[in-house]
């Protein structure tokens, strides 16, 4: 039987004590630990129940988890605008190691959902995780950077939000609600992420939703789980739709208890 305390443990950490986080104790002696990499925008504030939800599901499995916001996102320093995917990327490495202090454990598994799931893939070298479980992560930057612009267009024109079009200008610089950089729109443009090489587990919520990388990263060696309902990511009928999957939480609850008696 696992012995962990039932209560989130919120605070800041980094070197500037300026990245908030709410970490989740595991089991005494427990092996391993899970650090939840966020996703950013508005699939952060929709993910924000699930993420809660995942934690405290890992937690009574014995593990020791992590949830934290970046430079610039939720609870942390800095503002909206400032989000930079460099710093991203060093966030994730500094609250890996956060983790590992707090746990005692060396061995982290990186989870992340859509951009989430991207930053924790492209630190994790530098986060040293043994592991990855992936859903939906952001694979083609370009791709994604379109989607995101077309998705704002069709929300300034969106009459069951304004009376009558908002002007361009207004919404300018920013994704649904969140301004928006060069600090992380020009990474994104650019990015294109390559299979790690470690276990890995890919989360998909659609057969057809980046189905040629999801080919890419199983012919390189990671695992491939296909949810049994898509989700609305994307979808501007649910923009402002808490993101929710049981079937999710299920999943990465298997997958820490095979590592865990392997």
């Amino acid at each position: 039987m696992s012995t962990r305390t039932e209560r989130d443990e919120p605070g800041y950490f980094g070197p500037g004590q300026d990245l908030f986080g709410i970490y989740h104790p595991g089991c005494l002696g427990g092996r391993q630990a899970a650090l939840l990499c966020p996703p950013l925008g508005q699939d952060l504030i929709r993910c924000h129940r699930l993420y809660r939800q995942l934690a405290r599901a890992l937690a009574s499995l014995g593990l020791a988890v992590l949830r934290f916001d970046y430079h610039g996102t939720g609870d942390s320093a800095g503002a909206t605008g400032e989000v930079d995917w460099s710093r991203c990327l060093a966030d994730v490495a500094t609250a890996a190691g956060q983790l590992r202090l707090r746990s005692g454990c060396e061995q982290v598994i990186g989870f992340g959902a859509r951009l989430g799931g991207s930053l924790a893939l492209a630190a994790a070298d530098r986060a040293q995780f043994a592991e990855l479980i992936l859903w939906d992560p952001v694979l083609d930057g370009p791709g994604h950077v379109a989607a995101l612009d077309a998705l704002q267009s069709a929300l300034r024109l969106d009459g069951n939000r304004f009376v009558a079009p908002r002007p361009a200008a207004a919404l300018a610089d920013q994704w649904q609600g969140f301004a928006i950089g060069d600090g992380l729109r020009q990474p994104l443009a650019g990015l294109r992420l390559d299979p790690p090489r470690r276990r890995t587990l890919l989360v998909c919520s659609s057969a057809a939703d980046g189905n040629a990388d999801h080919h890419r990263f199983a012919a390189a060696g990671a695992e491939v789980a296909a949810l049994s309902q898509p989700t609305p990511w994307q979808d501007l009928a649910h923009l402002e739709t808490a993101i929710q999957s049981h079937e999710l939480i299920d999943i990465v609850g298997r997958r820490v208890q095979e590592a865990t008696y392997a």
